[in-house]
């Protein structure tokens, strides 16, 4: 996991509309990167409809949220579609952002070993620092824990 104060790496990906979305593009306010494991499985879908469901109140506190999974564009555009989510879902097909971010590597499931993205959160900051770091979450009501912790003026995990 990156450390609370760590610069929060730059990335350019495709979100659901095919239109390239980037870090950057955020300064001066705060950003939620969640990284998820798969499109339209009961976790993630779980975890995109709690970000969905609280993202007016993240808004008021003038927080965005981005989705980062390694599913192609055509996949994340039928997950946005299918539960209707109004934030930005974005495309890192080979994991390369979400490594950055340490999100990324060896998982094993029924007895299957094969590299996929892990389900960490990070709180990027105004100045493009980590605010917060979340490890392994659990889907449900991740999205309220993280906006709990936004009303500190200092968060940290």
């Amino acid at each position: 996991m990156l450390d609370v104060g760590d610069e929060a790496p730059e990335f350019e990906l495709p979100n659901q509309h095919g239109e390239t979305v980037s870090r950057s593009d955020f300064e001066g306010r705060r950003l939620v990167v969640y990284f998820y494991p798969r499109a339209n499985t009961e976790g993630c879908t779980t975890e995109a409809c709690g970000f969905n469901d609280a993202l007016s109140q993240f808004e008021d506190r003038d927080v965005s949220v981005v989705g980062i999974s390694d599913d192609p564009v055509d996949d994340i555009a039928d997950f946005a579609d299918d539960y209707d989510l109004a934030f930005d879902l974005l495309s890192d097909e080979f994991g390369e952002v979400a490594t950055l971010y340490d999100s990324y590597g060896e998982k094993r499931m029924f007895g299957n070993t094969f590299d996929g993205v892990f389900r960490n959160t990070y709180v990027v900051g105004p100045d493009g620092r980590i605010e917060a770091a979340y490890e392994g979450v659990s889907p449900d009501g991740h999205a309220d824990d993280v906006l709990a912790d936004l009303e500190p003026a200092d968060i940290a995990h």
